[in-house]
């Protein structure tokens, strides 16, 4: 029996001459991982709709064997195609890919996190990218796990404080309009990017990037 899902396309790779594997977060199972067969056929009910970052709705059949599925049909809402040529946007979309694989795991329902890289997402279709929107993802997703660092210790300042309960709190559009100072900014980076390698072991690739830097 087919199982359906709305979730966005994380990652694509070949895996035969004519079959692609295909990552999706989803809002129901998490993190779902996908063999698309054939989807490389000129042909294919599949072409054309299997991409990094498009969104839809999408039914699989679910193995017995191991945690690759087999994609069955895709209907495509959104493929944000604003994103295609804007490499600062890019960067960041892909370090939230690395920290929400590193952060999560698989076929573990956390429709939170959906919802961040979601309205993320959404947000980049209109707007550009800022290293304030880094600091939000990270500081949310944290949240979201229960994990995330406390504020009211005596390394932080009330500046830095009350800028780090801002980006966990506010949505993308407002974050765009906050106005940190220089040090604030560089503190913030310091502060998260320490308690990430301390408490994930490493920092995911591409956060340098994502800050622009």
């Amino acid at each position: 029996m087919n199982e359906n899902a709305n979730g966005i396309i994380l990652r694509v790779r070949p895996v035969t001459e004519t079959s692609l594997i295909v990552h999706w977060l989803t809002t129901k199972y998490g993190r779902l991982s996908t063999v698309a067969n054939g989807a490389r056929r000129i042909k294919s009910p599949f072409r054309g709709k299997l991409d990094l970052l498009f969104e839809g709705g999408f039914s699989f059949h679910r193995s017995r064997k191991s945690n690759l599925h087999t994609l069955r049909e895709v209907n495509i809402n959104s493929t944000h195609s604003s994103l295609r040529d804007d490499i600062p946007r890019l960067q960041l979309l892909a370090y939230a890919t690395r920290f929400i694989e590193k952060t999560t795991e698989p076929e573990n329902a956390l429709p939170e996190i959906y919802a961040v890289f979601s309205t993320l997402l959404t947000h980049l279709d209109t707007h550009p990218t800022r290293p304030a929107l880094v600091y939000a993802l990270e500081i949310k997703i944290l949240n979201e796990l229960g994990i995330a660092p406390a504020l009211d210790g005596p390394r932080l300042n009330d500046g830095i404080r009350d800028l780090l309960e801002h980006l966990a709190i506010l949505n993308w559009d407002t974050i765009t309009k906050l106005k940190p100072t220089r040090p604030q900014a560089e503190a913030a980076r310091q502060f998260l990017g320490n308690f990430i390698q301390h408490n994930l072991g490493n920092i995911p690739k591409g956060r340098e990037s994502a800050l622009g830097v």
